[in-house]
């Protein structure tokens, strides 16, 4: 089931909150169209929060196909909290928003990786002892040469701005 903004700002106020410092780690091709989901919404942080948050207790991470090769960047780091987006196959509707946790992720299919999520997650758990948190956006689309459908636009930019709201309160 498709989860609400409203129900997605009071899941994500809870579960970041006392957090010292939050990563976001954004998943997923440029090349494939909705496949861009995690890191259209890592751009849109980066862009709105990188140097608004001066005390370094805010990192984002683009993962891109390959997140295992920046989970050295994500340890140096060291997070209280991580958010991980990724495009996610849950059955639902395009744009569809969900949480999962990371026991969840060998049952959903995310999209197109080197190496599958479940293995990065595994890995960072073993190293950062972090709260994880994984908001997967359904796609239209993943074709490669197409551009983000308006479904998965519109869901990266509420992402984004509940996570904006949520660390000027933090």
């Amino acid at each position: 089931m498709p989860i609400t903004r409203d129900n997605l700002k009071l899941i994500l106020q809870a579960r970041l909150s006392g957090a010292r410092r939050i990563a976001v780690l954004g998943v997923g091709s440029d090349l494939r169209s909705d496949d861009a989901a995690g890191m259209l919404v890592a751009r849109m942080l980066d862009e709105r929060l990188s140097g608004a948050i001066p005390d370094g207790s805010f990192a984002v991470f683009f993962g891109g196909t390959a997140p295992e090769n920046i989970t050295g960047e994500i340890k140096k780091f060291a997070p209280t909290h991580l958010i991980i987006i990724d495009a996610l196959d849950a059955g639902g509707s395009p744009g569809d928003i969900k949480l999962i946790s990371p026991d969840e992720i060998g049952g959903a299919s995310f999209g197109t990786h080197g190496l599958p999520l479940k293995m990065v997650t595994d890995y960072l758990s073993n190293f950062l002892k972090c709260e994880m948190i994984i908001i997967g956006i359904h796609p239209k689309a993943i074709a490669f040469g197409s551009g983000v459908s308006a479904e998965v636009e519109s869901s990266a930019k509420t992402v984004s701005d509940l996570i904006v709201k949520i660390m000027a309160d933090l």
